[in-house]
């Protein structure tokens, strides 16, 4: 529940500055959270961790989007996609450097016992799990695969 105060007193402070840009990214998420709610059918608020994963696609999405405009030369595009994921990602947790994120695969690979790229499926699993919200993927992933091949 706190995530949605914070968002509705980010959206009131928006309107009042008349930033359409951050109030646009601020009722995309409000959006999504209700979606979210409603389609378990209980009138109960989402967990933490899904307000996360619901953040972190919103911010992914933005992003992959900005890439694709700027392939085309569509500055005028990407510009409000990055400014939107800029918004959204004010309201996650901060993100993990890549020695924090390696720290973490090292210890566990050490526990899982890992020694190869068959055993990457089992590693990647264990530390999206521990990291989630604070990590990308992607990079998780580039570690994972540079640390066991």
């Amino acid at each position: 529940m706190s995530l949605q105060v914070d968002i509705m007193t980010a959206m009131k402070a928006a309107m009042k500055e008349k930033d359409q840009t951050a109030l646009a990214a601020l009722r995309a998420v409000k959006s999504e959270i209700l979606l979210a709610q409603t389609a378990t059918g209980s009138k109960e608020d989402i967990s933490e961790v899904e307000e996360i994963k619901i953040l972190s696609k919103m911010v992914k999405q933005r992003k992959d989007s900005a890439a694709i405009f700027l392939e085309q030369n569509r500055n005028d595009l990407a510009e409000p996609e990055i400014a939107q994921a800029e918004v959204i990602s004010k309201f996650l947790p901060t993100q993990l450097s890549e020695e924090e994120i390696t720290v973490v695969v090292m210890k566990t690979i050490a526990v899982t016992g890992a020694e190869g790229m068959k055993d990457m499926g089992k590693v990647m699993g264990m530390v999206s799990q521990e990291l989630a919200g604070k990590a990308d993927g992607k990079t998780i992933s580039s570690i994972v695969k540079a640390k066991l091949s």
